[in-house]
């Protein structure tokens, strides 16, 4: 849920270690299933091929970037990375060269850091990873969402939005815990991602674009819980936020680019734009679905910045 235009909101543009940090993932052999990963492919009608390319981008977004940032492996970029691979981030060129680069310059910079992930999930060639960026121990770090769509089996592109962990949130609740039950960081069975993309598309288009409050009721459970760090949580917190946006903003748009989805995970990557003219946000806001309604969210949220090392926009 977009709740707020940028300047509204407690996004910061990424340094540019930061952005090296997401211009790509790699791809390493798949591992074998999970029981998680077995329970959510049961009665998916996700074939074999399907369940072991889904679990593969999976493994591999995350391998890939602890290795390329934690332990500062860049040789996995020559391995897995396609050449010309194309990146969103607006402080990385487009390359495996320059992502290899600015890598070895994040390691380098900040030999500490670590990239904690918190969920990830996958759909036809796109995986979705939300993740703590810390660079230095101690400190609160970053929200990361980053979206990579794989092409023969590595990287072609790459999208991502990056916002400054605060210090209090108005609900109380962190940015990346899992409140609702059960309480896991994994997807439900991908069974249900049909429907749970489906109702989680007319809940934004409703609300978020056509900004009719009314589909709170239809869509979002009473005890919604909110990890946008400036709304309260429930499905009143969310209506009055909203509320306040769209009196606040009344000409903003939300426009959403890609919407991706696992099980009981939906994510929804957006321009925000407050006013026309204004460059606003790139947004990714995660919902979790449970029984036909949104139970949870999370959101990260960066500023368009006016120039970017790359011609190919956030989006």
């Amino acid at each position: 849920m977009n709740t707020t235009p940028a300047h509204a909101r407690r996004a910061v543009t990424a340094a540019l270690m930061t952005a090296a940090l997401a211009a790509g993932v790699a791809v390493v052999p798949a591992a074998a299933a999970t029981p998680s990963t077995a329970a959510r492919d049961a009665g998916s009608g996700v074939g074999h091929g399907g369940k072991a390319r889904l679990s593969y981008q999976e493994s591999a977004a995350v391998r890939l970037t602890k290795g390329v940032f934690e332990r500062g492996d860049t040789r996995v970029i020559d391995q897995f990375v396609q050449p010309n691979y194309i990146a969103h981030n607006p402080h990385s060129a487009n390359g495996a060269e320059a992502l290899k680069n600015l890598g070895a310059y994040f390691h380098q910079q900040f030999p500490n850091a670590r990239y904690d992930v918190k969920r990830v999930f996958s759909e036809g060639n796109l995986v979705v990873m939300h993740s703590n960026l810390v660079r230095t121990p101690g400190t609160r770090g970053d929200a990361v969402v980053d979206i990579y769509r794989f092409q023969n089996g590595k990287i072609a592109e790459h999208w991502d939005a990056s916002q400054e962990v605060p210090e209090t949130t108005t609900s109380g609740n962190d940015m990346f815990s899992t409140l609702s039950l059960p309480r896991t960081q994994e997807p439900g069975s991908r069974q249900l991602t049909a429907r749970n993309k489906k109702l989680v598309t007319a809940y934004y288009d409703q609300v978020l674009v056509r900004k009719d409050l009314s589909g709170i009721d239809t869509y979002v459970a009473a005890d919604y819980h909110q990890h946008n760090p400036d709304i309260e949580d429930g499905a009143a917190g969310a209506k009055a936020g909203l509320g306040w946006l769209f009196q606040q903003y009344p000409q903003l748009t939300n426009t959403p680019k890609r919407i991706i989805a696992e099980g009981d995970l939906v994510a929804v990557h957006s321009h925000s734009v407050p006013a026309p003219g204004e460059r606003g946000s790139a947004v990714v806001d995660i919902f979790r679905v449970r029984n036909g309604k949104i139970v949870e969210h999370w959101d990260v949220i960066q500023e368009v910045p006016e120039t970017s090392a790359n011609d190919n926009t956030m989006f």
